[in-house]
């Protein structure tokens, strides 16, 4: 059976809620973020902010330097997951097979729906409707065969855009698309492909998949089965897990607790947002971080006691750095789970775009 995959993503989730609760903040350059004053980055900004080159996970500071009539506004978390909630609800109506990604991206595989009037491309189309009726925002979406080509779809023609790539239009859809599009592929390894002489999926297929291997390791893989179009990964609704966490490797080490602190505060809210997708409050257990070393060293600090907290995270950074007070080229931040017999939704949330090319999740 040829599998029907869904991608829906808000547009700029955070900054439209921000504006549809605050028509004043309409058709100006704005964000959503810490304050340049304690030295902030922005979460997510809308389409105005974008013309000045203003991109989320910037730093306040450098944001407003683009684009100084910039209007920053605070995060209001209760507001994004409600949203949340009503959007999951609309998805829900249509399947149960659904895998967030955010509190504002989500997976849907509607394969098994069997009503002939009822396509992937029509689903699409009703729940895009549905968001904009019920929240008074647009979402995008990308329907095809798999995630990578549906997530790829999805981005075609933001905002409020639907793009469909059926079957028989995936082999030159594909083809002509970036390497930049394959996940994993961020500037550093772009850059390296493009040393190769790889700029397109096109130019992918001309390596076999051993040459692939030998370059860029077992990453190789996913390279040589992308770029034809391939992905057999399955919408994945939950599984059990033990923890919840979210970590970044740096372009350029930090030199220590001074220089990372408006990066722990990014982290710390994408953390927030990963443990109330997953609903996991409940069985928390104790706090972590991660620290690596610019010697590609790693240590990993936990406490009894400690909780999701940002002070209990800055305590335990504190304590990991001390450790070899070296550069640090990674830091993450996470939650240990108690097993309760409960299911926690495997696939948690991030942000609207990802904190750097390098980011990663546990």
């Amino acid at each position: 059976m040829q599998r029907k995959i869904i991608h829906i993503d808000a547009d700029c989730f955070y900054a439209a809620i921000e504006m549809r609760d605050n028509p004043e903040l309409q058709g100006i350059p704005m964000a959503v973020g810490g304050s340049a004053e304690r030295r902030g980055v922005l979460t997510t900004c809308n389409y105005d902010a974008r013309a000045y080159g203003v991109r989320s996970a910037m730093p306040t500071a450098q944001a407003m330097r683009l684009c100084p009539q910039l209007t920053v506004v605070p995060p209001q978390m209760h507001k994004y997951r409600e949203a949340s909630k009503v959007m999951r609800g609309i998805f829900a109506n249509f399947t149960e097979i659904i895998e967030p990604l955010s509190l504002d991206e989500a997976y849907l595989d509607v394969s098994e729906i069997s009503d002939e009037e009822l396509t992937a491309t029509r689903i699409a189309k009703a729940i895009r409707q549905q968001v904009r009726e019920e929240l008074d925002i647009t979402v995008s979406a990308g329907v095809s065969v798999n995630k990578f080509i549906a997530k790829v779809a999805s981005d075609w023609k933001k905002p409020d855009g639907l793009t469909v790539v059926p079957p028989d239009e995936v082999d030159a859809f594909v083809a002509a698309l970036s390497v930049k599009k394959i996940p994993g592929v961020g500037a550093v390894t772009a850059e390296k492909m493009h040393r190769y002489g790889l700029r397109t999926c096109a130019d992918v297929r001309e390596w076999s998949l051993h040459d692939l291997r030998r370059r860029f390791g077992k990453f190789g893989v996913v390279l040589h089965e992308r770029a034809r179009g391939r992905d057999e990964r399955p919408v994945q609704p939950s599984r059990v897990r033990k923890s919840v966490s979210v970590e970044r490797t740096f372009t350029e080490d930090v030199s220590g607790p001074a220089e990372w602190a408006p990066i722990i505060e990014r982290l710390y809210i994408n953390l927030m947002e990963r443990i109330e997708a997953a609903k996991a409050w409940h069985a928390i257990d104790k706090a972590f971080v991660k620290l690596k070393f610019n010697d590609f060293t790693t240590t990993t600090v936990e406490r009894v006691g400690t909780k999701a907290v940002e002070a209990d995270y800055q305590d335990l950074l504190a304590e990991g750095w001390e450790r070899k007070a070296k550069p640090v080229r990674l830091i993450g931040l996470g939650v240990r789970l108690i097993d309760d017999g409960d299911h926690v939704s495997e696939r948690l949330p991030f942000s609207d775009t990802p904190l750097s090319e390098n980011d990663t999740t546990a």
